[in-house]
């Protein structure tokens, strides 16, 4: 890492709002930032101080890329790993390190690492392909996931009747027990290089059951001291067994006879973590940057009760993004509109999303019904 950290020149694997937003806190460390992504239109295109078209998956377009910069990121985990295994071995830092972004590409290897350091999870059997799911005669209802290529609720099925095999995935895949939970949680730890970590606190999850999307999440939790102390030992066991350099997202399921089973990991900033910009002391993004560039970790303290709601296309809109309800949601005191730079909307796709900050908890449930009503992407 170069002595004067202003000098890092930043890459970022993929230009989405991820890459956005932690182009926003790079101007404040005047990080100069080069994005690598696939859709010329990307939302950080405009943003960044130089922009390539260019395949993820790509292990030249990749290893070129990386060339030209001190330090890479990720915002996506689909990436080529030979290609950062290669940077890594000459010199460019890579943080989360090629092994921890290889380790959470397969679901399957995810499990056996839960299991192998005994990390709380729900019983699982790694299969094959479609027949070797039927030969095993599972119970229903359970639920199906593609070790690889999942993502915002793709890759998953639930097998609930022998009539739902035929929506059973075809490729090697996790199978699981249909847990039972009370609620999704989750919680961000940081880690850098010196090893100093810190958790941001817990939030609960909703999500929309039709798009299998996070709607919207509260932070902090309201559950008890004693279950929120187990989920960040939870989550400090894993980037510490990990020694991750970055972010890492601990998605969790609690149960209603208050055990904790952890779900996925995501090795970067977070959708469970937007909240953060103006709900906690650092933000995800910012805190993201000072592990990634070996800085002291920021306060991670909550300012208030934040609610985030995402953003979503609406059903049967598709084409240019038009936002209703824009001005009304804006005369509210303490709600953040945050748009993501995506020019064309579709159902269910992620446009951008709203933080409400507010003391009073009942308050800010109310604003963000109103958000929820009022601010519709459109097209």
């Amino acid at each position: 890492m170069k002595s004067n950290i202003t000098q890092t020149r930043l890459g970022i694997l993929g230009g989405g709002q991820l890459g956005r937003m932690l182009i926003q806190e790079s101007i404040n460390l005047n990080l100069s930032v080069s994005i690598l992504d696939p859709d010329k239109n990307a939302p950080c295109k405009n943003i960044c101080d130089y922009f390539e078209v260019g395949e993820l998956s790509d292990y030249e377009t990749v290893y070129n890329f990386g060339k030209n910069v001190d330090l890479i990121t990720i915002e996506i985990e689909k990436v080529n790993v030979e290609a950062l295994e290669a940077l890594e071995k000459e010199g460019v830092m890579v943080f989360p390190q090629s092994r921890i972004i290889r380790l959470i590409q397969d679901k399957g290897l995810q499990k056996q690492f839960f299991k192998e350091n005994d990390i709380p999870t729900a019983d699982f059997k790694l299969i094959a392909n479609r027949e070797e799911l039927l030969k095993e005669n599972f119970d229903f209802p359970f639920i199906q996931k593609l070790r690889k290529d999942g993502y915002d609720g793709k890759g998953v099925v639930k097998i609930s009747q022998i009539t739902d095999y035929d929506k059973a995935f075809d490729a090697p895949s996790i199978v699981e027990k249909n847990i039972d939970f009370e609620k999704e949680i989750s919680v961000i730890v940081a880690r850098n290089e010196k090893g100093q970590i810190k958790t941001f606190p817990l939030v609960e999850m909703d999500f929309n059951a039709e798009a299998n999307l996070v709607e919207y999440l509260i932070s902090p939790s309201t559950y008890s001291l004693e279950i929120q102390q187990r989920a960040e030992k939870i989550a400090i066991d894993i980037a510490t067994s990990l020694n991750i350099v970055g972010l890492l997202a601990v998605e969790m399921f609690l149960t209603a006879d208050g055990n904790i089973l952890v779900n996925e990991l995501a090795p970067r900033p977070h959708n469970s973590g937007h909240q953060t910009i103006e709900g906690n002391k650092t933000s995800q993004f910012m805190q993201h940057l000072r592990a990634i560039l070996n800085l002291p970790l920021g306060s991670t303290e909550a300012l208030g009760n934040a609610i985030m709601v995402n953003l979503l296309g609406e059903k049967g809109h598709e084409g240019p993004a038009l936002y209703k309800g824009l001005k009304e949601v804006l005369k509210k005191e303490g709600v953040y509109v945050h748009l993501y730079g995506k020019k064309l909307t579709k159902p269910f796709r992620k446009m951008g999303h709203v933080t409400i900050v507010d003391n009073d908890r009942e308050k800010a449930i109310e604003k963000a019904k109103f958000v929820k009503e009022t601010l519709k992407v459109i097209a």
